[in-house]
């Protein structure tokens, strides 16, 4: 891909579900959201130990089942087969946005439509008049989670970029997205806007700059 005069490789969604697996600290209860965050559980090593959530009622996920594998009882929110490792357990989902609304999760990882230099979040609805919202338990995972992480791609199919001065569509939590992950580039945002932890190969901060207009970018020490 070139834009600005760069050339420059985008990370692929592995690369990326990588990145945000070495970020998780051990020991942490992590919830990952429905789309590109299902991705992590197949990178989290095992020389940590990561309790997985979903909010259908279950705790103690392992990667993906192997093809023909699946059991279809065994499910994430989803609707993916997912594997249980030993300790692993199911409840009522009441039981589990409990565990979401208290505070019990250390990391959620969700997708996004748009995400604010501050931290803003937009994940469940785009605004148009024949899209399908679809919350979910976003809201509660967003708030109540410690620090939120979201995985996304950096531009729309039309080239606008996700992360902007303030989000356009309809929120689902404000300032609580603390960095975002995404092909082109991991990203911290807070209240003094977004700082680049990371580029994308060949990407250089002026190129990332020009696709994000309205976004003052600055790099990390």
């Amino acid at each position: 891909m070139t834009t600005s005069n760069a050339t420059y490789t985008r990370w692929t969604r592995d690369e990326m579900a990588a990145q945000v697996a070495n970020d998780i600290p051990d020991g942490s209860v992590v919830n990952l959201g429905i789309g590109l965050p299902t991705a992590v559980a197949n990178h989290l090593g095992a020389d940590k130990e990561i309790v997985l959530h979903s909010e259908n009622g279950v705790i103690g996920m392992g990667p993906a089942p192997a093809e023909g594998d699946e059991d279809y009882d065994l499910i994430n929110a989803g609707k993916q087969p997912v594997t249980l490792l030993p300790g692993g357990c199911f409840f009522h989902h009441a039981d589990s946005f409990a565990m979401m609304r208290g505070g019990h999760l250390d990391v959620c990882v969700l997708g996004a439509f748009q995400v604010s230099a501050t931290g803003d979040l937009a994940n469940w609805h785009t605004g148009a008049p024949d899209a399908i919202p679809a919350v979910g338990g976003a809201m509660d995972l967003a708030i109540g989670a410690k620090k939120t992480y979201v995985m996304m791609e950096y531009l729309t199919k039309k080239g606008e970029a996700k992360l902007a001065p303030t989000c356009t569509y309809p929120l689902t939590g404000i300032g609580c997205v603390s960095r975002i992950y995404t092909d082109l580039a991991t990203i911290d945002l807070g209240p003094d806007g977004a700082t680049v932890v990371a580029l994308a190969p060949g990407l250089t901060l002026a190129a990332l700059q020009d696709l994000t207009p309205g976004v003052t970018l600055r790099m990390a020490a």
